[in-house]
């Protein structure tokens, strides 16, 4: 990509891939560029990090520019440092994921004029990406799965309160896979981690099922195995 914009000999950036869970599908957040390299392209949100800046102190400030968002749990996951990734020269980024309930989420807006806008998209139809941000999300999105099997990542997804069709159409949303309904609700009753509650859906138009909660505090007294689901 031919640009006038100033190179430089060696950089670091963070880049985020930003998951949450909606209407059956599991989505990521992009920023829509508003400068060159890639002016008009989608991409995951992030930036370089300065010189005065730790990682996580770059990682917190470029989450918060480009989103809105603060206090927001994120781990690194890769560092991505192919000689020719960025067109204006040698940028290794350190890839962060984060998960967050998009319900009761407030509009996001960008708080800098680098992004045009921000949405969410959900991953089976997502465009195609600035950078090797495709190659990110990629590397991410298996992160996701593995991790599922033995952390409690898919709750933070979820509402407080949430249904086992919920829970399983999550599931399989990250697993990219359809699950088989009676054996997932039985194992995952069988942990004894799902708190189930008098109350019951409101304002559906069909039968109000059972609402659940995660008991975070039984689950790393007795979880112990992992969430293998598809025995």
């Amino acid at each position: 990509m031919e640009t006038d914009l100033p190179k430089f000999d060696s950089a670091f950036s963070i880049d985020f891939v930003i998951f949450g869970f909606e209407a059956g599908e599991l989505k990521v957040l992009l920023i829509e560029r508003n400068q060159e390299p890639f002016n008009d392209w989608w991409a995951l949100p992030g930036n370089l990090v300065e010189n005065n800046e730790s990682l996580d102190d770059a990682a917190t400030r470029i989450l918060f520019e480009l989103t809105g968002f603060r206090d927001m749990h994120m781990e690194q996951f890769h560092t991505f440092g192919s000689v020719n990734r960025h067109p204006l020269g040698r940028v290794i980024t350190v890839a962060y994921y984060a998960l967050i309930r998009i319900i009761g989420q407030k509009e996001i807006r960008p708080v800098t004029q680098y992004a045009k806008k921000v949405s969410w998209h959900a991953i089976n139809e997502l465009p195609k990406l600035a950078f090797d941000h495709d190659e990110i999300f990629e590397s991410s999105i298996q992160k996701l799965r593995r991790r599922l099997g033995y952390q409690p990542i898919a709750f933070e997804l979820l509402p407080e309160k949430f249904t086992l069709t919920q829970l399983q159409l999550l599931y399989e949303a990250i697993l990219n896979k359809k699950l088989d309904k009676r054996n997932f609700r039985k194992k995952m009753l069988s942990y004894g981690f799902l708190k189930e509650l008098d109350e019951k859906q409101k304002g559906v138009s069909y039968r109000a099922a059972k609402l659940y909660k995660f008991d975070r505090r039984k689950y790393f007294k007795i979880f112990q195995n992992d969430l293998n689901l598809e025995s």
